[in-house]
C-alpha cells in the first residue's frame, strides 16, 4: 500500500483531524497566555490577531499543498530535508520537538496551578508530573482511541469560547441581569467600554510584541501534517480538514477577544488570571468563571493530548532518517518509544521550575513560541524552493490548495515570521525565549555539523522514497550538498550502502 495512506474506511476522519488540531490549538496559551498579549496592546491585540489569521492561511495552505503533492509522516521536517538537505531536516526536526517539549512543559505549569487552587493541599511538583505521565499514557492508546477522547476534549472547550461569545453579547445588550448570578451587581459593558480604552495603549511596537503570543495561541495546527499518515486519503482528508480548521478557530479567536474588550478594560486584565474568568467576574458571573477555570483545564489538557501524539510521529520521522540513537526506532502503528522519551523529556523540564521560580511560564512560552515562528519560516522557505523546482518541472500541474500570491505571500509571510521574532524582547520576559531558542538552532545545527564531521552523519532517505514527478523531488543539489555534503556511495547501484563519506 502506498506510503502515508491507510486501507479505505480506517484511519481519522475529516472531523477527527480537525478535533485534534483545533484540540491542538486552543489551549493554555488563548485561555491564559493571552492575558499577555491584552496587556501589552489592549484592544489593538485583535488587529495582531488578525494578522496571526492571515500568516496561519499562509502557512496551512503552503503545507496543505505539499501534503496533497506528496504526504509524508515527517511533514514539514520531511519537506525541509527535500528541500535544503538533512542537515536542515535535522535542525527543524529537534528544534521543533525541544519546544514543544518546552511549552507542554508550561502548559501542565498552568493546569497544576490551576488545579491547586481548588485542592492546595496537593503539590504542585506532583500535580505537574501526574498531568504529563497520565498524558503520555494516553497517548499509547493509538491514534483511533487518542482521537476519540481528544474531539470529546476538543467540543467542550470549542462550546465554552462559544458559550462565552453569547455572554458577551447579552452583557454588551444590557440583558446581562437575565443571567443567573448577573443582576445589579453587572458593570458596564458594551461600546461604552470598548471606547474608553486606548486603542494602542502600547504603541505599534505593543502589536509587534504581542504577536508572539498571538502567534502561539495559533500554534499546533502543523499537527495536520504529522497525522496525515494516521488517514486512509491524506491527498484529500487534510486539505479539507486544514479549511475547516482556518474558519473555525480564526472566527473563535476573533469573536472571543472583540467580546472581551466590550466587557472590561485590558487594563485590568492580569497575568495571574485569564482574561475571560476576570471579565466574568466583573460583572457578578463568578460561577461562570469557575466553569471557565474547569474548561481551561480541560483545554490544557487537550492540547497536551495532541502535541504528545504529534511529538511521538515527529520522533518516529527523525529515528526513520538515522537523527536519532538507532534505540528510539519503532516499526510499531503506535510510535511508544518517541512518546515515552517525549514524556521522560517533559518531566525534565519541569526541573525548570525549580531553576526559574519566577517568570518560568513566560519563558516557557517564549521559547517554545520561538520554535514554532522558526518552523513556520521552515514551512514557507522549504514550500517556496519545492514550489519553484515544481513550476520548471515540464507539465507540471499546480492542485487546487495551492497558496495564492506565490512568491509574494510566500515573502511576505516569512518576513513577518521573522519580524516577530526579532520584536521578542520588546515584551518583558521574552528576551529569554528568543535567547534560548536561538541556542537551540545553534546546538542542534552544531550536532549534526559534528556528526558529518566525524563520519556519523547518515545518507537520507526522503528523497529515494519519494515517487517519480511528486511536488519535492527535484530539489537542487548545490545547496543540498552545500549543507550536508556530496553523497558517495560504495555500490553501484541507485541506493548504495546509505554511507556518506567526503570526497577522498
Amino acid at each position: 500500500m502506498e506510503e502515508g495512506k491507510k486501507e479505505p474506511g480506517k484511519g481519522l476522519s475529516v472531523w477527527q483531524l480537525t478535533m485534534l488540531a483545533l484540540g491542538t490549538v486552543v489551549g493554555g496559551s488563548f485561555f491564559l497566555g493571552s492575558s499577555v498579549a491584552i496587556r501589552a496592546a489592549g484592544p489593538s491585540v485583535l488587529i495582531a490577531y488578525v494578522i496571526g489569521g492571515v500568516l496561519v492561511y499562509w502557512i496551512l495552505t503552503a503545507l496543505s499543498e505539499m501534503t496533497v503533492e506528496n504526504p509524508s509522516l515527517g511533514s514539514f521536517r520531511t519537506y525541509t530535508e527535500q528541500a535544503f538537505g538533512p542537515g536542515a531536516g535535522f535542525t527543524v526536526g529537534w528544534v521543533y520537538w525541544i519546544g514543544m517539549v518546552l511549552a507542554m512543559s508550561s502548559e501542565a505549569t498552568a493546569a497544576s496551578i490551576l488545579i491547586r487552587g481548588w485542592f492546595p493541599w496537593l503539590s504542585l511538583g506532583l500535580l505537574e508530573a501526574g498531568i504529563i505521565v497520565a498524558m503520555t499514557l494516553l497517548n499509547l492508546l493509538g491514534a483511533d482511541r487518542l482521537s476519540k477522547l481528544e474531539s470529546s476534549l476538543a467540543a467542550v472547550k470549542l462550546l465554552a469560547v462559544v458559550a462565552f461569545v453569547v455572554l458577551a453579547i447579552l452583557l454588551a445588550a444590557g440583558i446581562g441581569a437575565l443571567l443567573p448570578g448577573g443582576p445589579a451587581r453587572s458593570g458596564p459593558a458594551g461600546f461604552g467600554v470598548l471606547a474608553g480604552q486606548p486603542l494602542m495603549p502600547g504603541g505599534v511596537g505593543a502589536i509587534a510584541g504581542s504577536m508572539l503570543i498571538v502567534m502561539f495561541s495559533y500554534a499546533g495546527f502543523e499537527v495536520l501534517g504529522l497525522a496525515a499518515s494516521e488517514t486512509a486519503n491524506p491527498k484529500v482528508q487534510v486539505p479539507k480538514a486544514i479549511r475547516l480548521t482556518l474558519i473555525l478557530l480564526v472566527g473563535l479567536f476573533l469573536s472571543a477577544m472583540a467580546g472581551l474588550f466590550f466587557l472590561v478594560p485590558g487594563s485590568v486584565v492580569t497575568v495571574q488570571e485569564s482574561p475571560f474568568v476576570t471579565a466574568l467576574s466583573l460583572h457578578g458571573l463568578g460561577w461562570a468563571g469557575n466553569v471557565m477555570d474547569i474548561v481551561l483545564v480541560s483545554a490544557i489538557l487537550s492540547t497536551m493530548l495532541a502535541s504528545i501524539f504529534g511529538l511521538g510521529r515527529m520522533l518516529r520521522s527523525l529515528a526513520d532518517e538515522g537523527h536519532t540513537p538507532a534505540w528510539m526506532r519503532d516499526k510499531t502503528d503506535v510510535p511508544y518509544r518517541g512518546i515515552l522519551f517525549s514524556g521522560a523529556a517533559m518531566l525534565t523540564g519541569l526541573g525548570l521550575g525549580l531553576l526559574l521560580p519566577q517568570g518560568v511560564y513566560l519563558f516557557l512560552l517564549s521559547s517554545g513560541g520561538f520554535s514554532i515562528l522558526f518552523v513556520y519560516i521552515a514551512i514557507m522557505a522549504s514550500h517556496y524552493r519545492l514550489r519553484r523546482k515544481r513550476e520548471k518541472a515540464e507539465g507540471a500541474r499546480l492542485p487546487r490548495s495551492a497558496l495564492r500570491g506565490f512568491p509574494y505571500t510566500s515573502w511576505l509571510a516569512m518576513l513577518s515570521l521573522a519580524a516577530v521574532i526579532v520584536s521578542m524582547p520588546l515584551i518583558p520576559g521574552q528576551g529569554g525565549g528568543l535567547a534560548a531558542g536561538l541556542l537551540f538552532v545553534a546546538l542542534f545545527a552544531g550536532i549534526y555539523a559534528g556528526k558529518r564531521y566525524f563520519g556519523r552523519a547518515p545518507r537520507s532517505e526522503v528523497a529515494r522514497r519519494v515517487p517519480p514527478g511528486a511536488f519535492a523531488a527535484r530539489a537542487q543539489p548545490e545547496l543540498s550538498e552545500e549543507l550536508t555534503g556530496p553523497v558517495v556511495s560504495d555500490h553501484k547501484g541507485p541506493a548504495g550502502d546509505g554511507q556518506r563519506r567526503d570526497p577522498g
